[in-house]
């Protein structure tokens, strides 16, 4: 399997979100905008540019399910942006946040989103109708230091977060008069909003791109140490394995299926994840055939590789035949990798086609026809 199209939109992008029927794109192209763009005659056609935003829109989620873009930004600020006629008109989400928002999301059902944060918070935001405008919950004095990563469980109450502190935390968002009671992890039903499931200390690094598998039975997400970690029976005790690598760190995660996840960062190639008939996850390949994957002889210049990767060149005195045996060689990415999104519509369960954006200003789309695919 290889990229199906590739699009530089860009120089850089620091998120990307899809229609619901994937006829437009919106990014945001490294600063306080959001573009969106539209396919018209197989060629990209710029409509919008939504201008509110004071600093880097740092994420954008589009909703499957009632047409609307939520957007958060460093300037510690998130809009809902509708769509009324041919304009999309925003409305200010009171976040309450001293510091930039990171990361958002909406929840499956669409009745909430959340956003993590450099304050050590996440916000749970949900519709007043009374009021005529979206308002906060507070999850507080969990996080030790930014929240990186926000992924809702499929139950509408959990959510997971990953965070700078090296941990990853799953919380009950249950808001009476807003939610029903969840169903498929007991130890969530009677939690009260706000109140810790777990707390996973897998790693000693930064963790980012936390998700949930389609069931929601397994948990993923990945440390700045080059490992990804997958969890099941989330709960007071959970059944957890790491899985190391030999290339550069994550960044994200998207599961495929309940058995297969894709991991995205700075070695600019998806890596497929998959699990055996035990359960037991392991490292399959690179995803785009065009990069060449090391061999054993060649893993003892890694921090030669990524010294070159940093800094654009090889480190002195070592010849790139010798040390660069898993570098970048033409494929879709030339850049870092942070963000990968499902193209998906309501129901799904299987993701057959995803997208990639990063800093090398591209979006890529991928497809798998089948997920076995994947693996050979």
């Amino acid at each position: 399997m290889a990229a199906v199209a590739i699009h530089q939109f860009a120089q850089c992008i620091t998120c990307h979100a899809w229609s619901p029927d994937h006829s437009m794109v919106a990014f945001c192209p490294n600063n306080n905008e959001v573009h969106i763009y539209k396919l018209v005659r197989e060629k990209w056609e710029k409509l919008h540019v939504l201008y509110k935003h004071d600093q880097i829109v740092s994420a954008i989620d589009w909703s499957l399910r009632s047409n609307k873009i939520v957007t958060a930004s460093h300037d510690r600020n998130s809009y809902v942006w509708n769509q009324e006629g041919s304009e999309w008109v925003p409305t200010l989400v009171i976040l309450r946040l001293n510091r930039a928002a990171l990361c958002v999301q909406w929840s499956p059902k669409e009745n909430k989103f959340a956003v993590g944060s450099g304050a050590k918070t996440v916000c749970i935001c949900y519709y007043e109708e009374e009021n005529n405008w979206w308002v906060s919950k507070l999850i507080r004095k969990k996080h030790n230091s930014s929240v990186t990563g926000v992924a809702w469980h499929p139950n509408n109450i959990l959510i997971a977060t990953t965070s700078t502190d090296g941990k990853c935390r799953v919380f009950s968002t249950f808001i009476k008069g807003v939610d029903t009671r969840a169903t498929g992890i007991s130890s969530s039903n009677d939690a009260k909003f706000g109140e810790q499931i777990v707390q996973l200390d897998l790693s000693s690094t930064w963790t980012f791109g936390v998700k949930w598998s389609p069931s929601g039975n397994t948990l993923a997400y990945a440390g700045h140490n080059s490992m990804i970690y997958f969890v099941d029976d989330v709960g007071p005790s959970p059944s957890a394995q790491s899985v190391a690598f030999r290339d550069l760190p994550l960044r994200d995660v998207l599961f495929v299926s309940d058995r297969m996840a894709i991991g995205v960062g700075f070695d600019c190639n998806p890596m497929v994840f998959a699990a055996d008939e035990r359960g037991i996850w392991s490292f399959v390949r690179f995803l785009d055939e065009r990069k060449i994957a090391p061999s054993s002889s060649k893993y003892s210049s890694q921090f030669s590789e990524a010294f070159g990767k940093l800094y654009g060149q090889p480190k002195h005195g070592m010849n790139n035949d010798t040390h660069d045996g898993s570098r970048h060689r033409g494929g879709a990415h030339e850049n870092c990798i942070t963000c990968i999104v499902p193209m998906i519509t309501a129901g799904d369960t299987i993701v057959k086609r995803f997208s990639t954006s990063g800093l090398d200003g591209k979006i890529v789309t991928w497809e798998l026809d089948n997920v076995t695919d994947a693996l050979r």
